[in-house]
């Protein structure tokens, strides 16, 4: 595990049984880069029981071969909460989705963003797809991916911990529905910091028990 000093603890901003893909404690950065207030950024994905990340119902063959619907997904359309209590500082939720997902597409489109944002030319919205970011003291938290016509609030509303905020998507640089979570020291995250995060309390499974555990960053198991 990473060695992360002094987190912000923040709640879980999901509910359910999900699987963390990327994580601050795997790596720092999480997603191999600082840009975009990202450094300790987390993804949240919904499996099934298959060994492996099967995020859609589909078999391997049929998957990689064809792909499969975007709502048809695990994740997609789930709710998702405020982590933090706060004040909205942005709300976007106009970006459009694609409704049919293929691996190697979506990771090339993947691809594409990455390379424009290393060369600066981006806006959030191309990266985070729909997304809010709410401020609680001197802390922005993000929530990106959102599916289109989920978000629930609005910019200048306040916020309380726990209260939806959107719902689970594919927007943006998106290889999959999923929630991208990070905490930053700034409203613009094209300028902004990334801060270490951990969860308040969660629920690991460890063969055929749970274990909780408190102010946690979740590993992939």
């Amino acid at each position: 595990m990473a060695e992360i000093a002094a987190p912000v603890v923040v709640e879980f901003p999901l509910r359910g049984e999900w699987t963390v893909e990327r994580t601050p404690a795997e790596r720092v950065p999480s997603h191999g880069t600082d840009a975009f207030g990202q450094r300790y950024a987390f993804d949240l994905i919904r499996t099934d029981e298959r060994p492996g990340a099967h995020v859609h119902p589909a078999g391997t063959v049929r998957w990689f071969l064809i792909g499969g619907r975007t709502r048809e997904c695990f994740g997609w359309g789930q709710p998702v909460h405020a982590a933090v209590a706060g004040e909205v500082i942005e709300a976007v939720d106009a970006v459009t989705e694609r409704r049919w997902l293929h691996p190697v597409t979506e990771t090339w489109a993947a691809l594409r963003n990455t390379f424009a944002l290393a060369r600066g030319r981006f806006e959030p919205a191309r990266l985070a797809g729909n997304h809010v970011i709410i401020r609680s003291a001197d802390t922005y938290a993000l929530y990106a991916h959102l599916a289109p016509g989920s978000v629930t609030v609005s910019e200048g509303e306040a916020v309380r911990l726990g209260q939806q905020v959107g719902r689970v998507g594919h927007t943006g640089n998106s290889t999959a529905p999923h929630l991208h979570f990070h905490l930053m020291d700034g409203a613009d995250p094209l300028t902004a910091t990334g801060i270490p995060c951990a969860f308040a309390s969660y629920l690991v499974r460890l063969e055929e028990r749970w274990e909780r555990v408190e102010h946690g960053i979740p590993e992939r198991l």
